[in-house]
């Protein structure tokens, strides 16, 4: 089986290119923009007429959209998340080879939902930001597109080479922080929200699966269980022996955990660092950023309470229904959470 995968070198491309690698029946073209593509194309600038001669050339059985971007104004979201999206079916269309379409959506096309609830496939998306729609409107695009397509709804995903900019990057990076200098008290905003993690490993063998399948329209790929932040903390402190406090500066009264030491400490914010590969046990002895990232302290030495919002636009609350991903793709996840905070840690106490 011939594979045209996109979006190759990014978080969740990585994964999903070691994974069809590793099944001898597949072989595997990679296009994207960087330089360790087999074939270099940038879909937000590329015609659909070059990308049809490349289709016919290849002639793929299955094309994999893993590319995108989560960051940047509406502009570049829509470029990159949409307009790629319509080259790659405007493309296909035009093309003899008749490939089949495994898309990589998110569960932001969802938008909020109500605490408690798992979210199916037939929920009406309420998109909640500017990456939610621009990723919804691919979908749209590619339900339309009269294709043989599928897309897989990717709800949170974590694990090994998880953004240090992400939520949960960002939290292994405050904790690293914490543990090189001491600290005995880990102080975070931002930890109510609760959403459903899955190991990016997990999602590369649905995009597997979804590739071998005759499964088409929109298929949900989570945990089936929305972990809140807080308890994420909790796990990853356990993993990384951290034995500080960990206190919240957002919790609701009477929610706050016992607070140790001087009250500098660690937000999770939103600044984004580069991953390095350095061994664990090269941890630096540079001293945290003080508190008091973008207006995070008052006019005094005393930190505010001020909440971090979990960056997709999808409130407090997301849960998978993931029953379609089992009866259509027979996929299950198999990778435990705390596995995943895990490898997040350990690249974290990599970083110098």
């Amino acid at each position: 089986m011939r594979v045209l995968l996109i979006g190759s070198n990014g978080y969740l491309g990585r994964f999903v290119a070691d994974r069809l690698l590793a099944d001898p029946a597949v072989q595997l073209t990679a296009l994207g923009r960087g330089d360790d593509a087999d074939v270099r194309f940038d879909l937000a600038t590329g015609s659909p007429g070059a990308l049809t001669r490349f289709l016919d050339a290849v002639h793929p059985g299955v094309v994999v959209n893993c590319a995108g971007t989560t960051r940047g104004g509406a502009r570049e979201l829509t470029r990159h998340n949409t307009v790629a999206v319509a080259t790659v079916c405007e493309a296909l269309r035009r093309s003899g080879c008749g490939a089949r379409l495994v898309q990589v959506g998110c569960s932001a096309e969802y938008g909020p939902s109500q605490p408690g609830s798992s979210t199916a496939e037939d929920a009406v998306p309420r998109p909640g930001g500017p990456y939610g729609v621009s990723k919804l409107a691919a979908t749209e695009l590619v339900l339309g597109s009269g294709l043989d397509a599928v897309v897989l709804r990717v709800f949170s995903p974590a694990g090994p080479g998880t953004p240090a900019g992400s939520p949960l990057g960002r939290l292994a990076e405050a904790m690293r922080r914490a543990m090189q200098s001491g600290d005995g008290e880990l102080r975070l905003g931002g930890l109510g929200a609760q959403r459903d993690f899955i190991d990016v490993r997990d999602v590369a063998r649905a995009v597997h699966a979804a590739s071998l399948s005759a499964a088409q329209g929109v298929i949900n790929i989570g945990s089936g269980r929305a972990v809140r932040l807080r308890d994420a903390a909790a796990t990853l402190a356990r993993v990384a022996g951290y034995g500080g406090a960990l206190h919240e500066l957002d919790a609701p009264p009477g929610a706050l955990r016992p607070a140790i030491g001087h009250p500098r400490g660690e937000v999770l914010g939103h600044r984004a660092d580069a991953l390095g590969h350095h061994r664990a046990e090269a941890l630096g002895h540079h001293r945290p950023d003080p508190l008091g990232h973008r207006g995070d302290r008052t006019d005094g030495e005393h930190p505010a309470p001020v909440a971090y919002p979990y960056p997709d636009g999808c409130g407090s609350w997301q849960q998978a229904d993931v029953r379609t991903a089992r009866d259509r793709l027979g996929w299950r996840p198999r990778i435990a959470l705390e596995e995943s905070l895990a490898d997040i840690w350990m690249e974290a106490a990599c970083r110098i």
